[in-house]
């Protein structure tokens, strides 16, 4: 599921996209309940769904293919814009480089309103120009939106797909399929998660590769950053979290044990107080 962000709805954020084994994307208006739209297209399971500032929303497939769809209000809610093909296999997972800037909307890193006071966190008006602005000032620092995906083929692809169907380059190291991928809050970085058992840092407007981190025993199933982009965490089948300092820290920095199963979701807080790890053990831990 995505979200519909802030400085793109006027501060309404009652739409959200679903992905679905049946091949079908819906668009939700979750206060009436009705489903919007139904974008069909892909011809096999739906795996991901991300939905970008630039008033677009992408889909990953296990048919290899990822779609780009309008997001705006009005009749051309849900037009496919264009297809993006260039992994071999099943696609698993996506990463967008507003994906943070997106998530937090009008709060900053201390939950107050962006570029406002406490006393204005109650003002819904100040609330969607903060949103606006900070976005804005994300957007001008950036070239354009980023996309990176990953795929059973052992590859990423990084794509700029507000312009273009065609990869800007393709990221090739890991062994085994690759799980995950998470962008920075800043953009500056992406990580990927791999069943190889490695995590690997890549620059993220060029996509260079810098450096694997090794150090869990079994497949890493998440990653997360923190809001400051100083550190990463990652969840393994092994059971255990990692934290790794960024951008070079090759060995981890502190291992999290107390899970008895292996640890498949992973979340880390925008105020970066905190995060969480989920497990097959069938607990919830708050680090």
């Amino acid at each position: 599921m995505a979200w519909e962000p802030m400085h793109r709805s006027n501060g309404s954020c009652e739409r959200m996209a679903t992905a679905s084994k049946d091949g079908l994307v819906k668009v939700w208006n979750t206060r009436t309940r009705a489903c919007i739209v139904t974008c069909s297209g892909h011809t096999d399971s739906v795996e991901c769904v991300k939905w970008g500032g630039e008033g677009l929303f992408y889909t990953a497939s296990r048919d290899r293919t990822i779609k780009v769809w309008t997001a705006e209000n009005g009749n051309d809610i849900g037009k496919l814009v264009r297809t993006l093909q260039g992994h071999g296999h099943r696609i698993n997972t996506l990463a967008l480089s507003s994906d943070y800037v997106c998530r937090t909307g009008p709060f900053d890193h201390c939950g107050s309103i962006f570029g406002g006071n406490n006393n204005n966190n109650n003002n819904n008006t100040a609330a969607i120009e903060a949103a606006k602005k900070k976005y804005q000032q994300f957007k001008d620092q950036q070239q354009c939106e980023r996309l990176v995906s990953g795929s059973d083929d052992y590859t990423l692809c990084l794509w700029h797909p507000t312009l273009d169907k065609h990869p800007i380059k393709r990221l090739t190291g890991h062994q085994q399929a690759v799980n995950h991928i998470s962008f920075s809050p800043d953009a500056r970085f992406f990580a990927s998660a791999s069943f190889d058992k490695k995590i690997k840092i890549w620059n993220g407007q060029t996509g260079a590769f810098l450096v694997t981190l090794t150090g869990h025993v079994g497949a890493v199933y998440r990653v997360a950053w923190s809001v400051d982009a100083r550190y990463l965490v990652s969840a393994s089948k092994d059971s255990t979290a990692k934290l790794w300092e960024m951008p070079l820290g090759k060995r981890a920095k502190e291992t999290l044990p107390g899970h008895a199963d292996e640890v498949y979701a992973l979340d880390w807080s925008p105020t970066g107080g905190s995060v969480a790890t989920g497990s097959k053990d069938r607990t919830i831990k708050i680090w």
